[in-house]
């Protein structure tokens, strides 16, 4: 917290100004002497307070690789830290929590947002640097100087602060990149996630020769994701919507917004905490927070804020909390502890989205896997193998074009199951067309938009030859279907019961009375109308149709969906994640009728001839039959 004018950003009338003014006119100090502790569990007295270095229980527990890991931040710390008034144990207590979580949580890091310290003197640096002592070589860490801990910009010289938290501090931390020459500004590497990523700790006041130094830094790792960090940043009203302060506008001007691998900037020194999300000049969000609890009970009691990023989720959920609180049993926490233990407000624990291969694409492109040929992903197993490129349709598609009826998608295991386009209900050239998107592992980059539909109903869709072995094939030793779609959004229209691929074929007609009725398909793979996935079979040996659900798909996004037969039962698999809702019931075999598989839709039969009402809505890519229960590393998904 600031002690100097430049504190006082927001309007005097916000409720927050009264409480800052507090801060006011503090006084340089005299040295810290040994105090007695406050509270169970603190430390009595600067010769107890050097936490000891805590190990977590398997200190390489930690996993770079992992796409779910963790960064802390602790904000202001100051009054902790406070002449005579000192008691590090919350802080050491976090850091003891830190190193447990290390491997539990996947904590890769940890950020201190400056004002380590209420008047930066050397007794009070001292004591901090004997505190931090406790997450060398656990949790690598940064830490940046703010208003209480120096003074003026980062030409001040050398300071207490420097000593103890300069370069020299760091220099065996394998994450330390580098320091500014002035070394009040400093630059971290994690590795998370399977990639790296960059923090910059700027200094309180950064010059402009520190700013040039931050650009530089930027510019030698261009491709990495970048988190700045600093004590100024942004202030905000009791209502958590943060603005810049002038401090921050300056960063966000000088640096923040012509950089877009800046995609969070966080900032203490201010309270309360607040947010909000800036757009840079690449047209791409920044998320701009305050942390700070300085103003809480005990100081803020060595309170963290924990980032969760969960690149599966494309989600970083963020909670606040104070380890000292939480790892006490309920009776042996003060009263006023239970009111910071945890923080649940809107500013305090949130989720942000972060789709990284979107937000990234500015300056770090993912480079998808390259295409794979046929030969690449037919086994001895393989049925049938279909793909839209030029290798499955004999030419280049054109993207966007209209696929012509009678195009032929060639078997590429050249086993005779080639397919054929045709159009259904005198639909137009629209309810057919190339296109180039695709799943990201699946072998050809390309597929088949579909924009079938009801009220009336339109679509198209590739039915293999008559003589197709793939008609009649009973796989009574199993089957594995694999097939990848994506399904449009926004998601317009009705399209219940929509058929992804089916094999024709009336169940009745294969003696089957069990099931929804008879006149359906012997076998079906369909969407309903909350976009479950709903494969129907009728086994070739029961008298049965066990049938298997997924989850809502979600709209938007590639999936790959693989359905694996042993021979005695089925389980349907999205995106190498089997389902829920799958039978138990035997299923032996497909009741095939040598009647036409069929991709891009589902008919029925009430004994006077096959009928497709809608045909599918989505794109569809790659198509594969085994006649094998695969393995997930099988799949295609796999390289």
């Amino acid at each position: 917290m600031s002690d100097s004018s430049d504190a006082l950003e927001p309007a005097r009338g916000s409720s927050g100004f009264a409480r800052r003014r507090l801060l006011l006119g503090a006084i340089a100090a005299p040295a810290a002497v040994a105090v007695p502790s406050l509270l169970p569990g603190s430390v009595a007295g600067r010769s107890t307070a050097h936490a000891a270095p805590v190990m977590p229980a398997d200190p390489a527990a930690f996993d770079p690789d992992s796409p779910r890991f963790a960064i802390a931040v602790m904000p202001d710390t100051q009054y902790l830290f406070d002449e005579d008034r000192s008691d590090p144990a919350p802080v050491a207590e976090t850091f003891r929590y830190l190193g447990e979580q290390r491997g539990l949580a996947n904590v890769a890091f940890m950020t201190h947002l400056g004002d380590v310290t209420e008047h930066g003197t050397a007794d009070e640096i001292e004591l901090a640097g004997e505190t931090f002592a406790a997450l060398d070589g656990v949790v690598p860490y940064s830490v940046l100087g703010g208003n209480h801990d120096v003074s003026s910009d980062d030409q001040r010289g050398d300071t207490p602060y420097l000593q103890t938290f300069g370069p020299q501090r760091f220099s065996g931390s394998e994450t330390f990149g580098g320091a500014s020459p002035d070394g009040y500004n400093s630059y971290h590497i994690f590795r998370a996630a399977g990639r790296d990523w960059l923090v910059l700790a700027i200094d309180w006041r950064i010059s402009d020769g520190g700013l040039a130094w931050a650009q530089g830094v930027l510019d030698e790792h261009s491709k990495l994701p970048a988190i700045l960090t600093t004590h100024d940043l942004a202030f905000a009203g009791d209502d958590g919507q943060a603005a810049l302060s002038s401090h921050g506008r300056r960063l966000w001007d000088r640096l923040i917004r012509s950089n877009d691998q800046i995609f969070m900037a966080l900032g203490g020194h201010y309270w309360p905490p607040g947010r909000t999300v800036l757009t840079n000049d690449a047209g791409n969000d920044v998320h701009v927070h305050i942390t700070n609890y300085q103003d809480r009970y005990y100081g803020g009691a060595g309170m963290i804020r924990l980032y969760q990023f969960d690149l599966v989720r494309n989600t970083i959920d963020v909670e606040t909390f104070a380890p000292w609180f939480l790892t006490r049993e309920a009776d042996e926490r003060p009263l006023l502890g239970a009111e910071v233990i945890e923080l649940t407000d809107d500013v305090d624990r949130f989720s942000l989205a972060l789709d990284t291969e979107q937000r990234f694409a500015g300056f770090a492109p993912v480079k998808l896997p390259p295409q794979r040929p046929p030969r690449r992903v037919t086994r001895p197993d393989t049925v049938a193998y279909w793909r839209f490129d030029a290798a499955g349709l004999g030419r280049a598609p054109r993207d966007g074009a209209p696929v012509a009826d009678g195009l032929v998608a060639r078997d590429l295991t050249r086993n005779g199951n080639d397919l054929v386009v045709r159009r259904l209900h005198s639909s137009g050239d629209d309810v057919l067309t190339h296109s180039s998107e695709h799943h990201r592992n699946a072998p050809a980059h390309a597929s088949l938009r579909f924009d079938g539909g009801k009220n009336p109903d339109r679509g198209a869709v590739l039915e293999a030859v008559a003589d197709a072995p793939v008609n009649s094939e009973k796989f009574l030793d199993g089957y594995t279907i694999e097939v990848f779609l994506k399904l449009p959004e926004p998601f317009v229209g009705d399209h219940a019961w929509m058929g992804v691929l089916s094999w024709q074929g009336r169940a009745g007609d294969a003696g089957k009375t069990a099931g929804y009725s008879q006149d359906e398909s012997v076998c079906s793979l369909n969407l309903s109308g909350e976009r479950f996935l709903q494969f129907v079979l009728y086994p070739h040996v029961q008298n049965a149709s066990p049938t298997s659900w997924s989850h809502a798909l979600p709209t938007g996004r590639w999936f790959h969906v693989a359905v694996v037969n042993d021979g005695e039962r089925g389980v349907v698999w999205v995106e190498g994640s089997p389902i829920a809702r799958n039978p138990a019931q035997p299923a032996h075999g497909i009741a095939t009728l040598g009647k036409p598989f069929t991709i891009g839709a589902t008919g029925s039969d009430d004994g006077s001839g096959q009928r497709f009402g809608q045909g599918f809505y989505g794109w569809i890519g790659d198509v594969r039959i085994s006649d094998a229960a695969l393995d997930p590393s099988e799949f295609l998904t796999a390289h």
